[in-house]
């Protein structure tokens, strides 16, 4: 049996060009059409791209500002790095990553799984906390565009939130430890505020039952808890163009918020694994001049996308379905944020809201 591992990431354009820009735009506003009601398909796309067209101005700014997006090189990079763990365990498979709305896109691969005789796909989103349009959404459309492709009925298992695992705490934590420390920060100080941003979500998908927000709190409370930080906040990036609710608080409001009773802060992004215009735009630029304007210094955690330690830990968890043995040997359970067989994660067993 032929094994595939696909690596599933979000995808940001790597040059700021105008057309490409536009039609990922586009791609992601159909994608979470259903937020909105449409009476069909063409009139979803024709909403999506007048969505597209009254965000692309200002996305450009911020892709022009960074010289484009270093998400997909960074995605590539982990995917190499995750084959070499896989391949010094004696483990024969083909590594692949494929993007949600950049090329390569999700719903391209499977014609490549085929002709490279892939007979057993394991799908791993690279996204730290489980979310609806991010993990799920991924997931659905590897496991749908691979039922669509004629003649091809491989094994599928996917594996959505990792967050939980030990190791994963500790990687995020000691690098924070290590970037406060190389900046002169003490976390203990009281002029010293800790924010963890988060990407934000819909409101809508927290009412239908998807437990992002609770991710996000019990991952910030245990990595506090391993730094010994008593106080903190919690902060989301929201992209809000529908009219509809986001999460609340937003991160520049809990920055603003820290005015005459701090001098710094410490800004954690918990929900990214690689740098992207979320980081460098909206955090060291939009953020940064945000806190200065209310007096704060603010000192923004490197995202820790070329942590060897990354790559073990997804070594870890692909394991159970490369050897064959039970995942729950690694409390890898059924999924219940996606509930479909085959699915599993860390997560299942979490109270519910």
């Amino acid at each position: 049996m032929t094994t595939g591992v696909v690596l599933l990431n979000f995808g940001e354009p790597a040059v700021p060009d105008r057309d490409t820009v536009l039609e990922y735009l586009s791609r992601i506003f159909f994608d979470n059409a259903d937020l909105e009601e449409a009476d069909s398909e063409e009139a979803a796309w024709e909403r999506s791209r007048e969505l597209a067209e009254r965000r692309l101005p200002s996305l450009m700014e911020e892709y022009e500002e960074i010289g484009g997006s270093p998400l997909q090189e960074q995605a590539g990079a982990q995917a190499d790095a995750l084959e070499d763990a896989l391949t010094e365990r004696g483990h024969e498979v083909e590594l692949y990553h494929a993007m949600q709305f950049m090329e390569p896109l999700i719903t391209d691969l499977p014609a490549t799984l085929a002709d490279d005789g892939i007979d057993s796909v394991v799908a791993v989103p690279i996204y730290p906390l489980c979310g609806p349009s991010t993990t799920v959404s991924a997931i659905d459309s590897l496991e749908s565009s691979i039922e669509s492709h004629e003649g091809y009925e491989p094994e599928f298992t996917a594996i959505t939130g990792w967050h939980r695992v030990p190791a994963y705490n500790r990687l995020r934590a000691e690098g924070i430890r290590g970037f406060v420390e190389e900046e002169g920060v003490d976390l203990q100080d009281p002029d010293t505020a800790f924010v963890f941003s988060a990407h934000g979500t819909p409101k809508k998908y927290l009412a239908e039952g998807s437990r992002y927000d609770q991710y996000v709190e019990e991952h910030a409370s245990a990595i506090a808890s391993i730094l010994g930080i008593e106080d903190y906040e919690i902060g989301y990036q929201n992209h809000a163009n529908r009219g509809i609710e986001w999460t609340e608080p937003e991160t520049e409001a809990v920055v603003e918020g820290f005015e005459g009773e701090a001098e710094r802060v410490v800004v954690e992004p918990m929900s990214f694994m690689h740098e992207q215009s979320e980081t460098l735009v909206e955090l060291d630029v939009d953020l940064r001049e945000d806190a200065a304007d209310v007096g704060l210094e603010l000192h923004r955690v490197p995202v820790p996308h070329d942590d060897p330690r990354f790559a073990t830990l997804l070594a870890d968890t692909v394991e159970p379905f490369l050897s064959g043995f039970e995942p729950s040997y690694y409390q890898l359970r059924q999924c219940e944020c996606r509930p479909e067989p085959g699915t599993y994660c860390y997560n299942a067993g979490l109270p519910p809201r």
